[in-house]
């Protein structure tokens, strides 16, 4: 396993055209930037440099776009924006694929406590049982869910039901700014597929938001996707064919022993990335120039 330590990305940034780039974890913690996160993609964008900011979020791209520059990421620091949660709607609103094109009009929605938007203008209606729905719009948590054992009566029923999940975030947990993790949609998603239920998921570590990220930037070449989930980001990476930098300061800053500063140590890097199944192209500590 050869994986490049770096100190920042001045360092092989210009291998690179595309860079696409996660956000929680590697430029904020949900409240605020990470030191260093705007002014290195000020430099990359001062070098001609495509970025795509891809993230797991299940908000749409409006929202995403104004929490961003609300917390000093404005839009020049960027090209687009992708996420999953926008993703999910667009595939709601179209319903010209398979799994979306059947689906009804009632659904039971697991959310970030009243957080709706993802439901606005889709024509939607929001029901509260399970023998009631189409289907489950998985995009949120409850605020204080330690475990599955709040959403098991749901997914066991559905799953009996054989009723299809739509996973609008895939991640299994997000690094809160205190440093404790919370559960994430993905993770919901990962216990109904153990049921026996069906889920489409968007985001990643799938093909079709890669696809996307192409899309906006067609002749921008090579590409170097940039995360702190290996799992989601370095293995997304890897089924897109494209380099890969892990931020080892975000989910596995634990597993990894970083406190605030000094190298990745290799030994815990390779345990890790062993047990996710995951290899990065690099390893930096924080996403810095």
């Amino acid at each position: 396993m050869s994986i490049g330590h770096l100190e920042g990305l001045a360092a092989v940034a210009d291998r690179y055209a595309l860079f696409l780039i996660d956000q929680w974890g590697v430029l904020h913690n949900g409240e605020s930037l990470h030191e260093g996160a705007v002014e290195t993609l000020r430099e990359l964008r001062a070098r001609g440099k495509k970025i795509v900011i891809l993230s797991n979020s299940s908000k749409r791209l409006s929202v995403s776009t104004r929490r961003m520059a609300e917390m000093g990421i404005a839009a020049d620091c960027y090209d687009h924006c992708v996420t999953s949660g926008e993703e999910v709607w667009q595939a709601l609103n179209a319903r010209d694929e398979p799994f979306y094109r059947d689906l009804g009009r009632k659904c039971v929605i697991f959310t970030w406590d009243d957080d709706r938007d993802i439901m606005q203008d889709l024509g939607l209606t929001e029901v509260k049982n399970i023998a009631d729905a189409d289907f489950i719009l998985n995009a949120g948590t409850r605020t204080g869910t330690a475990d599955m054992s709040d959403y098991d009566p749901y997914l066991v029923e559905a799953a009996a039901r054989d009723l299809p999940m739509i996973c609008a975030n895939p991640d299994f947990v997000s690094v809160a700014p205190d440093g404790s993790f919370s559960i994430c949609p993905g993770t919901t998603a990962r216990r109904y597929l153990e049921l026996g239920g069906r889920v489409d998921y968007r985001g990643k570590p799938y093909a079709p938001v890669y696809q996307r990220c192409f899309a906006h930037e067609p002749d921008a070449r090579p590409a170097l996707a940039i995360g702190d989930s290996l799992y989601h980001d370095i293995g997304g990476a890897n089924r897109a064919g494209i380099d890969s930098l892990m931020i080892a300061g975000g989910i596995h800053g634990r597993d990894l022993g970083l406190g605030d500063g000094g190298p990745v140590d290799p030994d815990k890097l390779r345990i890790v990335c062993e047990r996710e199944g995951q290899t990065p192209s690099y390893v930096m500590p924080r996403f810095c120039w």
